[in-house]
């Protein structure tokens, strides 16, 4: 049941009865025709833009479209009225009996309540973390992965086939500096004093990865030529990494469905492939770039380069490929790695990457529509930055001085529950401050505790249906007489579940995962008002003397919990059955 889609339907309907009776003019599009709750509840249930979006095109004063809809809408036996508002808003006012059937449409559907066909099963790749493999992942990859992993999980719940995918920066030169480093903790183990030279990894954390390297070969590579050691170390050091950093993400609650290795990229003709479908389509050729104004980006040289006309997809300037010696530019394999997963059928290609990442947007933007000749839509979508704080002073992260906060730090001091939802309590491009104090508070000013008390509430009524001897599994809820929900808070709390399918598909068409979380946050907040009044109104408590009685009060407080259940899943926080 999304109640929103059917009253928009209805809407529609009386739109098109509007043409065909000469009301309207023929040729309208109806695609911007919203219905959704109004901003204020007192004005009604629903409200609908139709008026004011249609009047221009129609050529009509938005009352008198208004108007017209109106009595038509007056129509239905589930809007109890229709009131034009304003310039020409329509607010509707819906039959209480509708929210009866919505708390029992929750209880039928269970899990699946809220579940959208919008995805029409559409593959989606979606990629995120993609971190380097030079350490284990910090507080800033945290947010990038968290994000990730609830927009996969929520375009899944929407309908589409989801992949959810790593890439494995191991073909640049951060990987040699890595490899250098664990020799130097090798050479360590062997019981040498080594110096960490400028741009070498001195963390901690390479101590382990020295030690094992030496249990695996000895002294077969001390005081031996970097040319002796380097490939193999280098492979070594990014195995030992990526299995730490599969340890974070685990720990997170985060599982990837694919890995994909840029150097795999390199020496098997896929850079080559990729840049000859776009030489095939006109757009490589060799030009000199004109000198950027401000600062020189790193691509940039004052000689003839390989370049792509990425301006003819939306780009500001065309990008460099290949520079003058003939090596590849950072841009020539992300191309190859996009190609390939155009290559690969996907339908859709979402991108997460981190906020000093913007400069890429409209160059991989105009790399994939030109791929693809426009059929893949490509969303990158921007992780700002997280600003720890413990007792009141910030911390600070840096990973070649091997000061930073990991992953782990994060998640074994709060949980991986607290840190996924909190990081998820601000949209993905806004700064988020995340305070190892203020995130285990137990207070509504915490959004995962507030959300979760309310979960924790209604077991608590469930564990006092049962000791009252109240049948209240969701079988006997369902077939309960829900018109004993007959009071203004109990019906805003079903108006509040309602609204669950809708959100879903709205933040799934944004890609918008954040508003999960804002929603749970909403619906707590009518949970806790009416179990609130339910401390002076006894007759709104969720257990009554009558069975009867208890049991619709049960159902709602059922409905809503399902409701708490899914969103939290779509996050990856796992529901708390009690709080202390």
């Amino acid at each position: 049941m999304n109640l929103f889609a059917d009253i928009r339907a209805h809407v529609i309907d009386a739109l098109t009865d509007m043409v065909d009776s000469g009301a309207l003019p023929g040729g309208l599009s109806f695609d911007n025709v919203t219905v959704e709750p109004p901003r204020d509840a007192a004005h009604g249930d629903m409200a609908t833009n139709a008026a004011m979006v249609l009047a221009k095109p129609a050529g009509l004063k938005p009352r008198d479209i208004a108007d017209g809809l109106a009595a038509r809408l007056a129509d239905d036996p589930r809007i109890m009225s229709a009131q034009v508002a304003g310039p020409g808003f329509l607010n509707l006012r819906l039959d209480p009996q509708i929210w009866q059937d919505v708390v029992r449409a929750v209880l039928t559907s269970g899990a699946g309540y809220g579940h959208s066909k919008m995805g029409q099963g559409l593959s989606v790749n979606v990629e995120y973390v993609s971190a380097n493999p030079t350490g284990p992942l910090h507080v800033g990859h945290t947010r990038g992965a968290v994000f990730g992993d609830a927009l996969a999980s929520l375009l899944d719940f929407a309908g589409y086939d989801v992949t959810r995918e790593y890439y494995i920066n191991d073909g640049g030169a951060q990987v040699d500096v890595l490899a250098r480093s664990v020799y130097l903790r090798y050479l360590e183990a062997h019981g040498q004093d080594v110096a960490f030279a400028d741009g070498t990894y001195p963390g901690d954390y390479l101590i382990a990865v020295g030690e094992t390297l030496k249990a695996k070969v000895g002294d077969a590579y001390v005081d031996k030529a970097e040319e002796v050691w380097l490939a193999d170390v280098r492979a070594f050091s990014t195995q030992a990494m990526m299995e730490l950093i599969r340890e974070d993400l685990s720990a997170l609650g985060v599982k990837m469905d694919k890995f994909f290795s840029e150097k795999s990229l390199y020496n098997t003709g896929l850079i080559e492939a990729a840049l000859d479908d776009l030489r095939e389509k006109g757009l490589i050729y060799e030009g000199v770039l004109e000198p950027p104004k401000g600062k020189k980006p790193d691509d940039w040289e004052p000689r003839e380069q390989t370049l792509f006309k990425s301006t003819d997809h939306g780009d500001d300037v065309d990008r460099p490929v290949m520079k003058s010696d003939g090596s590849w530019t950072y841009f020539a394999p992300d191309i190859a790695y996009h190609y390939d997963k155009v290559q690969r059928g996907y339908d859709v290609l979402i991108d997460v990457f981190g906020a000093d990442h913007g400069g890429y947007v409209k160059r991989m933007k105009a790399a994939v529509s030109a791929l693809s000749l426009g059929r893949v839509p490509l969303d990158i979508k921007l992780t700002q930055l997280v600003k720890l704080f413990k007792d009141g002073e910030p911390f600070k992260m840096s990973k070649r001085a091997g000061t930073f906060v990991t992953l782990r730090d994060v998640v074994e001091q709060v949980g991986p529950g607290v840190t996924r939802f909190h990081m998820l309590t601000r949209k993905n491009d806004a700064p988020l401050d995340f305070d190892f104090d203020k995130v285990l508070e137990q207070s509504r000013d915490n959004p995962v505790f507030y959300v979760q008390y309310a979960h924790a509430r209604i077991n608590s009524v469930l564990g006092k249906a049962a000791e009252a001897g109240i049948a209240a599994d969701d079988a006997a809820l369902g077939d309960a007489d829900l018109r004993v929900l007959n009071h203004e808070a109990e019906w805003a709390l079903a108006a509040k579940l309602a609204e669950w399918p809708r959100l879903v598909e709205t933040a799934a068409r944004s890609n918008e995962p954040h508003r999960v979380a804002f929603y749970l946050y909403d619906l707590a907040a009518v949970f806790h008002s009416l179990w609130n009044r339910g401390n002076d109104l006894p007759h709104l408590r969720f257990v009554q003397d009558n069975s009867a009685t208890s049991q619709a009060k049960i159902a709602l407080a059922r409905a809503c919990g399902v409701v708490i259940a899914a969103g939290l899943g779509i996050l990856g926080v796992e529901p708390a059955k009690e709080l202390r």
